[in-house]
């Protein structure tokens, strides 16, 4: 995953470089799954969240299904993780989250 550009402009002020296009394009194809966009939306509202404890009921969905999206979310840098003891807290990236945001404000 490339990263953009931290001082890229928002998209209406002016057009966006090839790379920062690239990056931004691959960051909304991982969020436009709704299972992603929902974990990251729980991660983000908790501040940080344990995958087996906190997130795997409100979804819905197995705890393996929730482990491959965290790590497609992970993989984009969109959250981190650490492990403590046999659990996995993830935490949002508010940089990256910053960007994604900014991008589309006007």
């Amino acid at each position: 995953m490339q990263t953009v550009i931290e001082c890229c402009a928002p998209l209406l002020d002016e057009p966006l470089g090839p790379e920062a296009a690239t990056s931004l394009a691959e960051w909304y194809g991982v969020l436009a799954d709704p299972t992603r966009l929902r974990l990251l939306s729980l991660i983000s509202a908790a501040g940080e969240a344990c995958a087996a404890c906190d997130l795997v009921e409100p979804l819905g969905v197995s705890q393996p299904t929730v482990s491959h999206h965290l790590k497609v979310l992970r993989q984009a840098g969109l959250v981190e993780s650490e492990k403590n003891g046999k659990w996995i807290y993830y935490r949002p990236v508010p940089e990256r989250l910053g960007i994604l945001s900014s991008a589309l404000a006007g």
